[in-house]
């Protein structure tokens, strides 16, 4: 039996891309749906604004006639305050990160001016679930552009060539720096002061648009970075890489401090606990772990002791694990003799271990608390309140784009770890005017706050440079904008941010 066009792979292939590359042209042929809200914030000022929700092509660049075909289709909503001439307001673009992950996290999060809102304590609501008016969102300060990247929310690629191009770190800052691009122009708005927002994987992506943008001619006024993961190094645990052990483990005393899990002066507060902690890694881990089986026996042991001291664990489970105790293992070690694992994305969060107590991670009690609430608040606003008539699968949070995704840089292959913090020290060096505000939550373990310290400490930057960089901390998790006190913190810190800038520009 001869094959068909269905299964010969040879025609299968063209088949697909040409529909995809349909699909694209379909979508950018789609007129923008544009609604009128207002929205009472913070001192009683009503706040008019339109939103406006469309699609911008991601273009070609180069020679030949496939210049200016558009590789992908990306999904863009955006507040603009009505009532103000464009050029005095200032313009803030946001995405979140995964790589995989849609904008609706920071979007109904903390930004926007409708907000999900969930309980204090990191654990999960009962429904329904629904948005609601946010008094502290950011069109105070800002217009906001909310930005899907390619293979995230309903923004789609032409094709196979498009895609592979697209998964990777420096074809996916591509694709933003040309969305920026369009937008600006479409827009009216090369005359607005720009700023960017960006958590989790968006701060890598975000390190490295700060330098794009200015390759692009758009100077940047500032750069917010919410739960950094610019040196991927500090973050990722593998062999000889000793970092994490380090950068991980005042996160850990903290969170070990919180479950009741530390004695005496170390769990009579978090900050006695972060502060013990730090002291550690500084005088004592770091040349342990340096010094591998050269540190002598009664060394390893008091060094054991203490770790396990610090984080909650028993002195044998720390030697056991050779000093090194990684956050997978302690997710579900901390608290075993409750049954209960701890979260990543929030370490406050907890859910219960099977009944036989194993020790793999199968779900996250951090990002289960609020996943579905904002999914499900989401596709109801998108349909009511922006009027989306979309029935296409919406990827909050797309783990195929994940899976896919290439980390290598320019030319490299193999092993090398991802870091985009020397885009952003070239970046802070050639533009003077550019400010940057990283944001932290204590109880992080995916993107912890000291691997954060870390990693802005090691910016190649001269001193009155890194004295435009601030670090601001938070009292939950990843998505700390989930507690009211520090949706309320985040906003009365970039408001002080936003006044120092401007005072500085002004002298």
């Amino acid at each position: 039996m001869s094959d068909t066009p269905s299964n010969d792979p040879a025609k299968a292939a063209p088949a697909a891309n040409e529909r995809e590359k349909k699909a694209v042209e379909a979508l950018l042929a789609r007129a923008p749906v544009v609604t009128m809200g207002s929205v009472v914030v913070a001192g009683g000022e009503r706040v008019d604004y339109g939103a406006c929700c469309e699609y911008l092509p991601v273009r070609r660049n180069g020679f030949g006639e496939a210049r200016d075909d558009a590789d992908a289709a990306v999904f863009v909503t955006a507040y603009t305050r009505t009532g103000v001439a464009p050029a005095d307001r200032p313009l803030c673009f946001a995405f979140n990160g995964g790589p995989g992950s849609s904008s609706v996290w920071l979007h109904l999060g903390a930004l926007g001016p409708k907000r999900v809102v969930v309980p204090d304590d990191a654990t999960m609501p009962a429904g329904p679930y629904a948005v609601q008016d946010n008094p502290l969102t950011w069109l105070r300060h800002f217009d906001l552009v909310f930005i899907d990247p390619p293979h995230t929310g309903w923004s789609a690629a032409s094709g196979d060539e498009a895609r592979k191009k697209m998964l990777s770190v420096d074809g996916d800052v591509a694709a933003l720096t040309e969305v920026m691009r369009v937008w600006l122009t479409r827009h009216g708005r090369w005359g607005s002061r720009i700023f960017l927002a960006g958590e989790s994987y968006g701060t890598t992506r975000g390190a490295a648009l700060a330098e794009s943008l200015l390759d692009a001619h758009v100077a940047l006024h500032g750069l917010i970075l919410v739960s950094c993961a610019m040196d991927i190094q500090s973050l990722f645990y593998s062999p000889r890489n000793d970092l994490p052990y380090a950068t991980y483990l005042p996160a850990m005393a903290n969170t070990a401090q919180y479950h009741g899990c530390l004695t005496g002066s170390l769990g009579a507060s978090p900050q006695a606990a972060r502060e013990a902690a730090e002291a550690f890694v500084m005088d004592d881990y770091l040349r342990a772990l340096h010094a591998g089986s050269r540190l002598d026996g009664r060394e390893r042991t008091r060094i054991a002791r203490r770790l396990a001291a610090l984080i909650g664990l028993p002195p044998a489970l720390v030697e056991e694990h050779n000093l090194r105790i990684g956050a997978h293992s302690y997710f579900v070690e901390l608290l075993r003799g409750r049954g209960l694992q701890i979260g990543r994305l929030d370490s406050r969060a907890t859910g219960p271990l099977g009944a036989a107590r194993g020790r793999e991670v199968l779900f996250d009690p951090g990002i289960e608390a609020i996943a579905s609430p904002y999914a499900m608040a989401a596709m109801a606003y998108f349909r009511e309140g922006l009027g989306l008539d979309d029935e296409r699968r919406y990827e909050f949070l797309s783990i195929d784009t994940h899976k896919a995704w290439n980390w290598n840089r320019g030319d490299a292959k193999g092993n090398a770890y991802c870091s985009t913090s020397d885009d952003l020290s070239r970046a802070l060096r050639r533009n003077p005017q550019l400010r940057v505000l990283a944001a932290s939550g204590r109880y992080d373990l995916g993107t912890p706050y000291s691997a954060s310290d870390w990693s802005l400490a090691q910016l190649d930057v001269p001193p009155e440079v890194m004295a435009r960089v601030e670090h601001r901390y938070y009292d939950a998790g990843h998505m700390f904008y989930t507690r009211q006190a520090d949706l309320q913190k985040l906003a009365d810190d970039l408001a002080a941010w936003l006044g120092a800038g401007a005072a500085a520009a002004s002298t």
